[in-house]
């Protein structure tokens, strides 16, 4: 694009209800946070368990900083690999129940790491629709040959590997609508195919199994189905950064391989050892998920008898469809004119005519909030007679 296009181009987006504005946000206590100088309750957070400012987590962060200083100064590989980077490597495997895991400092990276080291032109990798732009992006910087099939589809998934796949990837949670990927279908087929299966659970890790397994525990999945999984450390435990864990040999092969992890600084000492915090909170504190659990079924009723138009999601992610991407914005205008903070999810983050409200709940919600939200969606109901909520 010449620099004479882009004026033109973000006109286009602008008509067309697609401009993506950012604000400014402020968060105060709990899912209260405070948007152009007016206190909210925000929706929009995936600090699902409301771990991101427990006092535990904090004070695990200054203590790391004290010691370890606020940067680690290089990648792990020169000398940016710290006793607190190691310690929770460790944990995160023993967590996982796997022999290794290895640190990246974002989900994105980690997932165009793997994938990338793993696949190259000539491989095929393999993918559902609905797939994390990361994962996507991860074949094309592979050179890889990118093959998609349907949404859950998990016939398209096995008609796509009997091509000859090197890879299938999945999200474990699909990120703007909810609901799970069938794993135990596509273990199986990855099996038969002879192919890697990677799951993207950054969603829901923490979130999902009595002890927080995410979808795999939720499952009942373990190394042999499923060899690689990505986890994000930003959402189920409330800090930054995000880990590859799987077989000894997976994780050392990536670190010779994965440009993702060896050329790029490793996160903030003190950031590991907040999440080792937050890893300990999120084992000991089972009652924060039963209460997400919750808060999922009282919105969902509420939702129900409102008319709204749910996906089919037991998650805290509770997308609120509309369809126009000009109406989804108007609703979030006017649901923040209540008090409420709700993202509009619009093209390209989800196919044309499925432009949504993305409700998301956390522990740090209380059912007052949920019955605050949906107030609020009925005054918007009925104060235009619109379909939008």
């Amino acid at each position: 694009m010449k620099r004479d296009d882009l004026d033109r181009e973000l006109e286009r987006l602008a008509a067309e209800g697609l401009y993506r504005r950012r604000r400014v946000v402020d968060p105060t206590r709990g899912a209260l946070q405070r948007v152009d100088g007016r206190e909210v309750v925000g929706f929009c957070s995936n600090d699902y368990l409301g771990l991101a400012d427990h006092p535990e987590v904090v004070k695990a962060f200054r203590r790391g900083a004290e010691r370890y200083g606020v940067g680690s100064g290089a990648s792990h590989l020169i000398t940016g690999h710290t006793p607190a980077h190691h310690a929770l490597e460790e944990e995160l495997a023993a967590f996982t129940g796997r022999p290794r895991a290895l640190l990246f400092s974002t989900g994105y990276m980690a997932n165009l790491g793997v994938i990338s080291a793993l696949t190259g032109r000539g491989d095929t990798v393999v993918e559902d629709r609905l797939n994390h732009a990361s994962l996507i992006d991860a074949a094309a910087l592979a050179a890889a040959r990118l093959r998609r099939y349907r949404h859950n589809d998990v016939a398209g998934a096995v008609a796509r590997l009997a091509e000859g796949a090197a890879l299938i990837a999945v999200d474990g949670v699909f990120s703007m609508d909810g609901d799970l990927a069938p794993l135990p279908e596509l273990a199986a087929a990855a099996k038969v195919a002879d192919a890697w299966l990677m799951v993207d659970d950054a969603h829901g890790l923490g979130v999902l199994g009595a002890r927080g397994g995410g979808t795999l525990e939720h499952y009942g999945l373990g190394l042999e189905e499923v060899p690689i999984l990505m986890g994000t450390l930003g959402k189920g435990f409330g800090t930054f950064g995000a880990f590859i864990a799987g077989e000894e040999a997976l994780i050392e092969y990536l670190i010779q391989r994965a440009r993702g992890y060896i050329y790029t600084t490793a996160m903030p000492a003190a950031v590991a050892e907040a999440t080792r915090a937050a890893l300990r909170l999120v084992e000991r504190e089972g009652w924060r998920r039963d209460h997400l659990r919750t808060l999922i079924a009282r919105f969902r009723r509420g939702a129900a008898r409102l008319g709204a138009r749910l996906m089919d999601s037991t998650t805290p992610i509770q997308p609120l469809f509309v369809g126009d991407p000009g109406a989804a914005t108007r609703l979030s205008d006017r649901l923040l004119e209540r008090g409420i903070l709700v993202t509009a999810i619009r093209p390209p983050t989800v196919p044309k005519g499925t432009a949504r409200l993305r409700v998301t709940l956390s522990a740090a919600h209380t059912e007052g909030d949920v019955d605050r939200l949906l107030d609020a969606l009925e005054a918007c109901r009925h104060e235009d007679g619109s379909s939008e909520g």
